[in-house]
C-alpha cells in the first residue's frame, strides 16, 4: 500500500485554437485545473478537467481547501472509496458543475497513477475493448462560419478519413440551418455522417419543428437540443422524431443519466470525464448506457476520451476537437480517420512540463504535502 504523500495544483488558460461559437453563447478561454499526486513509492499520476471561460478560480479553491487536503496519508489505489468520499464531503454544493469539475481533476490523477503503476495504458486497464475508435469533427462546424466555409471543412475531413462533421445549429430561423445542412448534404454524399448540435437553444415545441424540417437529411444526431435538466421534453422530442437525440454534456450525475435512459429521452450518450466527475463515475453511465444498447460518443477532451472510448464496447466515436496541442509533447494518433489508443501506460497524455509551468496561474498553483 502506497499512501498520497503530495498533491500539485495548478491551473493554465488555454485561448481556444480557432474562434468558437453556437446557440447561446462564444467559447473564448479554457481554464484547465491539472492535479498531479505523488505516492510513497515515487508513482506519479496527473488529471485535469476545464472550463469553458468562467469558475476556475472557484473549482481551484474547492481543490486546495477541501479536497486535496482529504487525499494526504489515504491508499491511492483506494479510488472508489475516494472518490465516494469526496464527493460526500461536497455534498452540500453537488451535484453540480464546480463540485463535479474538481473531483474530475483527482479522479482522473489517480486513474493515471494506477495505470502507470501496473504498466498498463488507460483503455486497457479500464476494458480493453478496441484498439482505435472513429473520429468526427467539430472545430470546422461553429455557428458564425459561412456556409461555404463548412462546406470546405467537411469535405477535407472526408478526404482524411473522418466519418462525420459536426454543424452547430440554431440560427434564428429553421430556414437558415436547412439551407446550411442542405449544403454540407449535397457536398458529402449520404454515407457520410453529419451530426448537428443545439447546445441547449431551443423550446420543445421549437426543437421538434425543427427535427421535422431536418429529417430528410438523414442526421447523425440532434445534440442538446433542450436545457439540459428538461428530461421529459426530450422524452417528447425524442417520441416526436426519428433522428437520434444525443444528450449528456451538461450533464453532472450518473442519476441524471439513469433517469434519461430509463425514461427515453436519449439514444445517444455524451458523457464528458471532465463534467460527470473524473474515470470512476464515466466508466459507470458508460456501462449503463450498454445496457440499454445505446452507444457512448463523448464530448471534447479528445486526449483522454479515446482511451475511454476504447475501453468500452459501445464507444462510437471520438469528437476531434484539439485542445492541449501547447502543453503536450506526443499528440493524439490519428490514422484514416481513427483516432488510435495510445501505447504508453496511464490516461495518454503526454505532458510537456515546461510548457505547463510556464503557462501555470501563479495564484493558483500550490503544493499540498503530508
Amino acid at each position: 500500500m502506497a499512501k498520497i504523500e503530495n498533491v500539485e495544483l495548478r491551473m493554465v488558460d488555454l485561448v481556444p485554437k480557432v474562434k468558437r461559437t453556437d446557440a447561446i453563447q462564444s467559447f473564448v478561454s479554457q481554464e484547465t485545473p491539472i492535479v498531479t499526486i505523488t505516492d510513497a513509492d515515487g508513482a506519479v499520476g496527473t488529471g485535469y478537467s476545464y472550463t469553458i471561460g468562467t469558475g476556475g478560480s472557484s473549482v481551484m479553491r474547492l481543490l486546495a481547501d477541501h479536497l486535496a487536503p482529504r487525499l494526504i496519508g489515504r491508499d491511492a489505489e483506494m479510488i472508489e472509496a475516494i472518490w465516494h468520499e469526496l464527493e460526500f464531503a461536497t455534498h452540500a454544493t453537488t451535484i453540480g458543475a464546480i463540485t463535479a469539475i474538481a473531483l474530475a481533476a483527482i479522479d482522473t490523477a489517480l486513474w493515471d497513477l494506477r495505470a502507470k503503476k501496473q504498466s498498463l495504458p488507460l483503455w486497457k486497464l479500464a476494458g480493453g475493448a478496441k484498439d482505435r475508435c472513429p473520429l468526427y469533427t467539430t472545430e470546422g462546424g461553429w455557428l458564425h462560419i459561412e456556409t461555404e466555409a463548412l462546406v470546405e471543412d467537411a469535405l477535407a475531413a472526408k478526404a482524411k478519413g473522418f466519418r462525420g462533421s459536426k454543424v452547430k445549429i440554431g440560427k434564428p430561423h429553421g430556414s437558415e440551418d436547412l439551407a446550411r445542412l442542405t449544403a454540407v448534404r449535397q457536398a458529402v454524399g449520404s454515407s457520410y455522417e453529419i451530426m448537428t448540435d443545439c447546445n441547449q437553444g431551443f423550446s420543445v415545441d421549437e426543437a421538434i419543428r425543427r427535427a421535422e424540417r431536418l429529417r430528410e437529411l438523414d442526421l447523425a444526431w440532434i445534440e442538446e437540443p433542450l436545457p439540459a435538466d428538461d428530461i421529459d421534453g426530450h422524452v417528447r422530442l425524442s417520441n416526436a422524431t426519428s433522428t437520434p437525440i444525443a444528450i449528456g454534456e451538461s450533464l453532472y450525475s450518473i442519476r441524471h443519466f439513469r433517469e434519461y435512459m430509463q425514461k427515453g429521452g436519449c439514444s445517444i450518450v455524451q458523457v464528458d470525464v471532465g463534467r460527470i466527475g473524473g474515470i470512476t463515475p464515466w466508466l459507470k453511465v458508460a456501462h449503463a448506457a450498454e445496457a440499454f444498447d445505446i452507444p457512448v460518443c463523448p464530448h471534447f477532451l479528445m486526449e483522454l476520451h479515446v482511451s475511454l472510448t476504447c475501453a468500452i464496447q459501445n464507444g462510437r466515436y471520438v469528437e476531434y476537437i484539439p485542445q492541449l496541442d501547447d502543453l503536450t509533447g506526443k499528440k493524439m494518433r490519428i490514422e484514416d480517420g481513427h483516432a488510435l489508443a495510445p501505447d504508453e501506460p496511464g490516461i495518454g497524455v503526454d505532458w510537456d512540463w515546461d510548457a505547463v509551468k510556464a503557462k501555470s496561474i501563479a495564484e493558483f498553483t500550490t503544493s499540498i504535502t503530508k
